[in-house]
């Protein structure tokens, strides 16, 4: 028996002997390759943590990341399909994206990705994949290690806390407020991913079966799940801002008429959207997020190596360092990102927690408690049919 488990002992050392040396492999080919990021570049504080990471791994690992600053994740995609019709497999201009719902299921669809990737990075052990099941499923399509994590979003609604104490507290209670302060709330106009959250989260709280929403949208379901939304929208349409004949064209556009006090509530899908506000000067420090009682949509940031990219190995650099202590404290606190961590903090040692405990107390932050129910995002198709649908009942605009 002793030596049974002694055999036993020295075959789990050997394993993780073999992964170690794989993960240095990986390092030594990754020094002196350029990683090509192509990530939504609408946000200055996202780029100034994209350029401090690009930074970071140059000086640790010698990998230089460039930022493809991007306006729609889908412009990534295309390129390459285009690649990989034109047989270009091997010699991407895509190293690294930035990608979760719609755009990964047609990446991964369409077999434009590198993997299973994930699980081979070190860092990747420290994910709270129980706590955190969208880290695992994305838009309910299983992500199976072909794109790693590295932030979690969650639908939250934005507030100054001196103009309105007490929130409605649920999508009722909205059209209920709205009927008493018609044209002080509004919505960014689909297809701005805000504005289809908003639609979405609607349709989450009036659907009847709601695991029907888990499973692709079709002729057959769609009409019939979304006629308690389209009748809250109709209902909702005259008490918007400008009576809803215009919305703002952006999560940004919307946060401003909240500074300039046309409205008294915002979306967002980061629950650090009244915190990094307030340190930009962009909201009143009396501006609070909150969730609904019965809990909002979330959802996982990913990153994913294009099949043809190449730099594959300092992309799963880039993405192992996205997952370590020092990056997701850096991202959770308000003063850099704010943006809450997919890591459990309790497969941490306390040398790696230290960075977390670090961050700054700040009244705008919500607790992860105060954060509520995590909803699972709806299947990546019921986005298209809503925004179609959108468009159709209410114009372009």
């Amino acid at each position: 028996m002793r030596r049974l488990i002694l055999a036993f002992c020295l075959l789990i050392v050997g394993a993780a002997s073999a992964v170690a040396g794989q993960w240095d492999d990986i390092l030594a080919k990754a020094r002196s390759q350029t990683v090509y990021w192509n990530a939504w570049g609408g946000d200055e504080t996202t780029n100034n943590f994209i350029a401090w990471v690009g930074q970071s791994v140059l000086d640790r690992y010698g990998v230089k990341v460039v930022q493809v600053k991007l306006t729609d994740t889908a412009d990534a995609v295309t390129r390459v399909l285009s690649e990989k019709t034109a047989g270009r497999n091997t010699g991407g201009t895509v190293d690294l994206i930035w990608i979760n719902g719609a755009n990964f299921a047609a990446m991964k669809r369409k077999g434009l990705l590198y993997g299973p990737f994930a699980r081979q990075l070190p860092n990747y052990a420290h994910v709270d994949v129980a706590g955190k099941p969208t880290t695992t499923t994305d838009f309910s399509v299983p992500v199976d290690g072909m794109e790693s994590p590295w932030e979690m979003a969650q639908f939250v609604f934005v507030y100054d806390s001196a103009r309105l104490p007490q929130p409605p507290k649920t999508i009722a209670a909205l059209l209920d407020w709205a009927k008493a302060h018609p044209g002080r709330f509004t919505y960014p106009q689909p297809p701005d991913f805000i504005g289809l959250t908003f639609l979405k989260q609607v349709l989450v709280d009036s659907v009847a079966d709601k695991s029907i929403l888990q499973q692709p949208a079709t002729d057959a379901n769609f009409d019939s799940a979304t006629a308690p939304l389209w009748t809250y929208m109709d209902e909702l349409r005259p008490l918007l801002w400008r009576q809803g004949k215009a919305y703002p064209k952006s999560g940004p556009d919307q946060r401003q008429l909240l500074g300039d006090g046309e409205i008294d509530i915002a979306l967002s899908f980061s629950p650090m959207e009244a915190a990094t506000s307030i340190a930009q000067g962009l909201l009143p420090a009396t501006a609070r997020v909150y969730v609904l009682d019965g809990g909002t949509i979330a959802n996982t940031n990913f990153v994913a190596i294009p099949f043809n990219a190449t730099a594959k190995e300092g992309a799963m650099v880039v993405a192992n360092f996205l997952l370590s202590a020092a990056a997701q404290a850096r991202a959770q606190d308000a003063r850099y990102l704010g943006a809450f961590s997919v890591l459990d903090l309790n497969k941490l040692s306390a040398a790696e927690r230290e960075p977390f405990a670090a961050i700054p107390a700040n009244p705008a932050v919500p607790t992860n408690r105060e954060l509520g129910t995590q909803l699972l995002e709806p299947h990546e198709s019921w986005m298209e049919r809503i925004k179609r649908a959108w468009v159709a009942r209410y114009g372009a605009g």
